[in-house]
């Protein structure tokens, strides 16, 4: 049965566990075990600073600026420009529109929810919003994940998938790790950017490929029916 398979099962898991973290994030803005997952990556002796050398630290700030604004715009432009080179006009702004929804609802929902951000240790990176959820994290979901969706659907190749999804989860993963790391999120933050990153993408991946799949089907009955007249 369809409602059995993962790929109905994970998103729809994903989405209620984001709801289930925002009530957290709205009960308690900075419980115990939050805080004690956000010391394990600091210097007993100094919590100031972040676990590991000076260049570790560095490198931690290059991967969290992935997940940024840029990373992220420079990542969506390419992906876009390449499917519609490619004559996959419907995934190719499909992906923007879908982003651009995402970014929306990201803001929205940290001005509703409103949580601060962990102020039990020193931020090594600069922030702007409210805390929960993890736009980094959220954002990075969608548009890697979508990238790698679509990118499987235009190549028709499983391999292709694959690889595609291994990289964006790698991606993924070190992006919101590096939120914690650089003290600037809570683990449920990040964890919550996560979430609601698979279920949108999830969904949008089902809408677009959907309606990108019947919209080249369109175009080849056209052109087949030209060609045989």
């Amino acid at each position: 049965m369809f409602l059995l398979q993962p790929r109905f099962i994970l998103p729809v898991a994903a989405a209620f566990g984001f709801v289930g973290l925002a009530f957290y994030a709205v009960s308690d803005g900075s419980a115990s075990l939050d805080s004690a997952l956000v010391m394990l990556f600091r210097d007993p002796a100094n919590p100031s600073l972040p676990i590991g050398p000076a260049w570790f630290r560095e490198m931690m700030r290059d991967l969290t600026a992935l997940g940024s604004f840029i990373g992220l715009g420079i990542a969506t432009v390419i992906a876009m420009l390449t499917l519609r080179l490619c004559g996959h006009r419907t995934l190719a702004f499909g992906l923007v529109l879908n982003i651009l929804a995402a970014v929306v609802a990201s803001t929205l929902l940290k001005i509703g929810i409103g949580r601060e951000r962990p102020d039990i240790v020193e931020h090594a990176a600069l922030t702007f919003t409210a805390s929960f959820p993890s736009g980094h994290a959220f954002l990075a979901a969608v548009v890697l994940l979508s990238i790698a969706s679509f990118a499987g659907i235009a190549a028709r190749r499983a391999d292709i998938a694959r690889l595609c999804l291994w990289v964006a989860w790698t991606l993924i993963i070190a992006i919101g790790v590096s939120r914690i790391y650089l003290g600037v999120h809570w683990p449920s933050d990040v964890l919550g950017g996560w979430c609601l990153g698979v279920a949108w993408s999830s969904l949008a991946t089902f809408l677009i490929g959907g309606l990108a799949a019947r919209t080249e089907a369109s175009l080849s009955g056209v052109a087949g029916g030209a060609k045989s007249s």
